[in-house]
């Protein structure tokens, strides 16, 4: 049922915002009809009937912006029916517009009467085929009383002079022959749009549909990994609880071969453990809904961090720098996982860059955002390698060269956890000459 109120609500959305589409195409028709009966009199000196050009000019923007005001309100979202009925008012009254237009602007001499095709067309987007078929119908009917009362001398002729050499709108053969193609166009238009429209969103269905089952399936198999990292993890504490006191002499003297296989296994149990944690904190941001979020000091995070790396940084004698603008202090986010994340990238920082290099950090002030730039003179990142970079168990392959234990899963929780607060990063790399990893965070 959950299921059902959503595919309603988002194709309600697809829709209003298809409606909202056609609003702004008709502000366009609007002034393009005031323009062209200007250019027509001023320029081409055709004899039009201002008044009445103008006026359907006039009802044009009126009607439209009625329609845009009837989708403001969100309780015109409730239903499909409600939408649909806008949809078909919007493009009755579009048909009979441009029939007037036609009819004060040389009837069946007027070129522009091949413009309803643009709203069979559209109807075919917007509405049932059922819908358009009968708009398609209404727009015949208005195109025959027009020619057939002209030709009657039951409505006035207005002859495009200057633009055609002769009077058609009496030339049987004339009206027979255009009426012919108009119509027949109307209708085979109205038909293939309908027929793409209807299988784009049968497609557009079935890729909702799987992309739905891929979720869940995705969901099932973090869930499966988080139950199954977490009985690792209790297994591994276990054993490290076992190692640890052997290792420090605790149950005996060990000789230096036990001593030697004991350390060899409680570093590999420690390795272990790590990437068991970041396994579990990935899986465990992916499964969250929400994270609980507030504002922090952003200025103060960095500072910490920064005293942080820069002790590591100095085993290597790598210089860290930081500037921030003043401006920046308080940002809304989860301050331990945005915490992590700078970590994270500035650790990598230190492991990847050489003896004597250099890390900078530069934070600016965008308004409602903030951007971080984490610049290195490390190894840097392979070209081609650099779209799979965030990828789970990614490493680089010059990475791998200089460091061969990784959980590859770093730079994946920092997506992950950006991500969830609605920003964004990236990476600019060249091999051999450094990394510059950007972090935009909406404040």
């Amino acid at each position: 049922m959950r299921s059902f109120e959503m595919e309603s609500f988002n194709l309600i959305e697809e829709s209003v915002e298809r409606l909202h589409w056609l609003i702004k195409l008709r502000w366009i028709a609007a002034v393009a009809v005031i323009s062209t009966v200007l250019f027509t009199n001023q320029i081409l000196k055709f004899s039009l009937p201002n008044f009445p050009l103008y006026a359907i000019a006039v009802t044009l923007y009126v009607y439209n912006l009625i329609f845009f005001l009837l989708l403001l309100p969100p309780k015109q979202r409730n239903s499909l029916i409600t939408i649909n009925r806008i949809a078909n008012a919007q493009i009755s009254l579009d048909l009979l517009s441009l029939a007037a237009l036609m009819h004060f602007s040389g009837g069946i001499e007027n070129p522009f009467i091949f413009y309803f095709i643009f709203h069979m067309i559209i109807a075919g987007i917007l509405l049932s085929r059922r819908a358009s078929f009968l708009q398609a119908t209404v727009a015949v009917l208005l195109f025959c009383f027009i020619v057939i009362s002209e030709y009657l001398g039951l409505l006035p002729h207005y002859c495009l002079r200057g633009f055609i050499i002769h009077d058609q709108h009496n030339n049987l053969i004339y009206i027979w022959g255009v009426s012919f193609v108009f119509i027949s166009t109307l209708y085979i238009a109205v038909y293939m749009a309908t027929s793409i429209s209807s299988r784009l969103r049968q497609r557009e269905k079935v890729l909702k549909e799987t992309n739905e089952l891929l979720k869940e399936k995705d969901q099932l198999k973090s869930e499966y990994v988080l139950r199954v990292s977490h009985d690792i993890k209790e297994h591994l504490a276990a054993i490290q609880g076992c190692l640890e006191p052997v290792a420090g002499g605790i149950t005996g003297e060990l000789n230096p071969k036990q001593f030697d296989l004991v350390q060899r296994a409680v570093r590999r149990t420690a390795k272990l453990m790590f990437f068991v944690r970041a396994l579990l904190e990935i899986t465990r941001i992916k499964l969250s809904k929400e994270i609980k979020m507030d504002f922090f000091s952003f200025k103060d995070v960095l500072s910490e961090t920064v005293d942080y790396i820069t002790v590591k940084a100095r085993d290597k004698n790598i210089s860290v720098s930081s500037t921030l603008e003043p401006s920046i202090d308080r940002i809304r986010g989860t301050k331990e996982y945005i915490q992590e994340t700078i970590t994270n990238l500035l650790a990598n920082s230190v492991k990847y860059t050489p003896r004597n290099g250099k890390i900078e950090i530069k934070v600016s002030d965008k308004g409602n955002s903030i951007l971080m730039q984490i610049k290195d003179t490390g190894i840097g990142i392979p070209r081609d390698e650099l779209p799979k970079i965030f990828d789970e168990f990614y490493r680089a392959s010059n990475a791998r060269e200089v460091e061969r234990d990784g959980t590859g899963l770093g730079l994946s929780i920092a997506k992950q956890i950006v991500q969830r607060h609605q920003g964004n990063i990236w990476v600019e790399s060249e091999e051999g000459k450094g990394s510059t990893f950007h972090i935009e965070l909406p404040k």
